[in-house]
């Protein structure tokens, strides 16, 4: 009967699942933990501020004021002819020269958030990370005609 309950043991001690060791214990390595949730970041011009980035120019315009980097010719403010000189997620170039937003329109806009400031390049107004330059966003074509 002895014989019987230790082989009856033995067996059970086979085919029982093996116990997991806590992290750090029994020398195995350790769990890998669950996937947490993924979380996305998207810096914006919020529309508020594309309203009345298009209300500042389009007033401007219509004083026959243009905005700099855009040419004054007769028939009122037109871009250049050039090819933009930006992209959206790429560093804007060195070489591209951009102008801070006019005071009277930055008081009306809500602030930039912190490490992004406003930019002025040719007709467009972007959204761009300090220090990297980076263009996040973009109101394109301040002056329709």
């Amino acid at each position: 009967m002895r014989t019987i309950v230790l082989a009856a043991l033995c067996a059970a001690l086979l085919v029982a699942p093996a116990v997991a060791q806590p992290h750090g214990k029994g020398g195995g390595p350790p769990a890998a933990a669950a996937p947490g949730p993924s979380v996305t970041v998207s810096i914006t011009i919020p529309a508020p501020n594309q309203t009345a980035i298009r209300q500042y120019y389009t007033r401007q315009a219509a004083g026959g004021h243009c905005p700099p980097g855009l040419a004054k010719k007769n028939n009122g403010c037109l871009p250049p002819g050039q090819a933009k000189k930006w992209a959206m997620g790429r560093p804007l170039p060195g070489a591209v020269a951009y102008v801070a937003l006019p005071q009277g329109l930055l008081a009306v806009m809500i602030p930039a958030p912190a490490g992004y400031q406003y930019a002025q390049v040719a007709n467009d107004v972007l959204l761009i990370a300090i220090g990297t330059r980076m263009v996040v966003d973009a109101v394109q074509d301040l002056i329709r005609n």
